[in-house]
């Protein structure tokens, strides 16, 4: 069976109590009698810079015991040509096995076969067999671990609804990953350890042979089957601020109207146009989050950049190193030379902290942060180690935790999530300098527009159900801000020629909601969800649905009422 679904292929592929979904070049979605043992099994291929080039599926074979993705990888210097197959051993044991071999010298962070574990394994019990044979106990983390929670790694064990799952790793040493740092919903095994030095070379004829052997006991129970789907809003603190990023695609600007509570603007010091990117961005008229990457650590010259803030209404002001031990890190050193040049420049506003990245670097570093900051802020992006709708999807309870522990991080402190975007507004894994604009106007955008970071599915319909969710998974007690997309261009919630995209109705929607007490509930599957607030006015609820298929769903609202809907597959509604 094959199904199209916003943007992206599905097929689903069975053979006795084994099922996958192949979602164009991953098994997706590795169950035993109906239970998801794996979230997925894929080759990857990552390039000298972390990219990833993407692994083409010429053919796909079937049979009563296999399934083989016939694969191509041709970018980024990679010329990369083989199999990716799954195929049944015995009734209870399922490999997946990759055979590349690379047709060019090819410089490669990692190229190989990577596993993820479903989220819902927090907190159980983990046996690690190491290569040598001796066997070690541990959990996979409940909470998002900072670090690998596993390494050395030649087979893992658990139990998980009463099924007993082994896996046994050949043709390179795996350890693992914590993804949930990033909003994937997954626990992310992968091969060639990170204490190994990379890139590595990948000579002309060499092949990469990797093994991934399941074998599963026991009995799965049967899933419950309700058509109804429950969730309960409770009242509480305020609806967090909705903010925006600042356009950064090429001029000209379509001089839309102003949207949200204040505009985030990135300003590499290192760059010839950021004077321009922030006259651009103060245009719009709304108060501004400024965030710096610092040039170097020449005083002077902080001073001095600081001096183009004078005038201009701030909500919040930071500074991120683009180097070094505290790189994409607001430490106490950058937080000082910062708070020195606006003093200087006689600017005041509030200084925060954080990651200009993922949540990943706020959870590894925090301890870098000074102590007397006025909030915490970091980045959230689903579409960092794939660029699967599924992805996009699962992101959603991830989101729920990642704020939930920044939160705990932040310690009493305010957190501003953004910018919250698709795919990443730069790499911060990058191994040569960032592309640099080569105009000091914005006739060439800046930032996020001279790298591959816009996605075509921002101007899809479910990108608007996809936002009021992210929100409802985001806005917990203690979040002050939520900043979406950018203003306008390939990555805004307007086209570059000022015309809304959908995901504008969900922004103003969700604006509405902010400074009211917030209506916050969990969502039952991850895939429905609804958010609101209480106003003078009555209560305004926003329910998404992010299914393949339209959803019957209850709402609960405390001393509100209990609301019955049915929700089209990737829309949502306001009760």
């Amino acid at each position: 069976m094959s199904d199209q679904w916003w943007g992206g292929s599905v097929r689903e592929w069975r053979s006795g109590a084994w099922s996958i979904e192949v979602r164009d070049d991953e098994f997706a979605d590795i169950s035993y009698e109906g239970h998801v043992v794996l979230r997925s099994a894929r080759a990857v291929v990552r390039d000298h810079n972390w990219d990833t080039p993407p692994l083409l599926v010429d053919r796909v074979d079937t049979s009563d015991l296999a399934v083989t993705l016939h694969v191509r990888c041709e970018e980024l210097g990679a010329d990369l040509r083989g199999i990716v197959r799954a195929e049944v051993r015995r009734p209870d044991r399922l490999v997946v096995l990759t055979d590349l071999e690379s047709g060019a010298d090819f410089s490669t962070n990692r190229t190989g076969l990577v596993v993820l574990h479903p989220p819902g394994l927090a907190g159980e019990a983990l046996r690690i067999q190491h290569p040598g044979g001796d066997v070690e106990q541990t959990r996979f983390p409940a909470g998002i671990s900072p670090h690998q929670p596993a390494i050395d790694i030649a087979g893992l064990a658990w139990n998980d609804a009463g099924l007993a799952v082994d896996l046994r790793f050949e043709g390179d040493v795996f350890e693992m990953e914590d993804q949930r740092n990033w909003t994937d919903a997954s626990y992310k095994t992968y091969s060639r350890p990170l204490s190994l030095p990379f890139p590595y070379r990948l000579a002309a004829g060499e092949r990469v042979v990797q093994t991934i052997a399941i074998t599963v006991a026991g009995s799965a129970p049967a899933p419950a089957d309700d058509d109804v789907v429950r969730i309960v809003l409770e009242p509480g603190t305020p609806f967090p601020a909705i903010a925006v990023s600042a356009a950064s695609a090429p001029d000209p600007a379509p001089g839309v109207a102003a949207h949200g509570s204040a505009v985030i603007v990135e300003l590499d010091l290192a760059t010839r146009n950021w004077r321009a990117a922030l006259e651009r961005a103060a245009s719009a008229g709304l108060p501004l989050d400024v965030r710096f990457v610092l040039a170097d650590d020449d005083h002077t010259r902080i001073t001095d950049d600081a001096r183009a803030l004078a005038g201009l209404p701030l909500v919040r002001v930071t500074a991120f190193w683009p180097t070094g031990p505290s790189r994409h890190v607001s430490d106490a050193a950058a937080v000082d030379l910062l708070r020195e040049a606006l003093a200087d420049a006689g600017v005041t506003a509030d200084v925060v902290g954080g990651a200009r990245s993922h949540f990943t670097e706020l959870n590894r570093e925090h301890h870098r942060l000074p102590d007397d900051l006025d909030g915490v802020v970091f980045s959230a992006t689903p579409l960092f180690h794939s660029l699967s709708t599924a992805q996009l999807v699962e992101s959603l309870p991830m989101q729920r935790l990642v704020a939930t522990q920044a939160v705990e991080i932040a310690d009493g402190l305010p957190v501003h999530i953004g910018p919250i975007s698709l795919r990443p507004h730069f790499n911060d894994v990058a191994t040569v300098p960032p592309p640099m604009p080569p105009h000091d106007d914005l006739r060439a955008g800046y930032g996020s527009a001279l790298i591959d970071a816009g996605d075509a599915r921002l101007a899809a319909p479910e990108a608007a159900a996809w936002t009021v969710a992210s929100a409802a998974a985001l806005a917990v007690p203690g979040v002050a801000t939520l900043a979406y997309f950018e203003e306008w261009g390939d990555r805004g919630i307007r086209a570059s020629d000022g015309s809304p995209r959908p995901v504008a109705e969900a922004v103003t929607a969700l604006a509405g909601l902010s400074g009211a007490s917030a209506l916050r509930g969990s969502s039952p599957d991850g895939l429905v969800w609804a958010v609101g607030a209480r106003g003078d006015a009555g209560d305004i609820v926003l329910v998404a649905n992010l299914d393949r298929h339209e959803r019957r769903v209850e709402v609960e609202v405390a001393d509100g009422g209990r609301h019955v809907m049915t929700v089209a597959a990737g829309a949502f509604v306001r009760l």
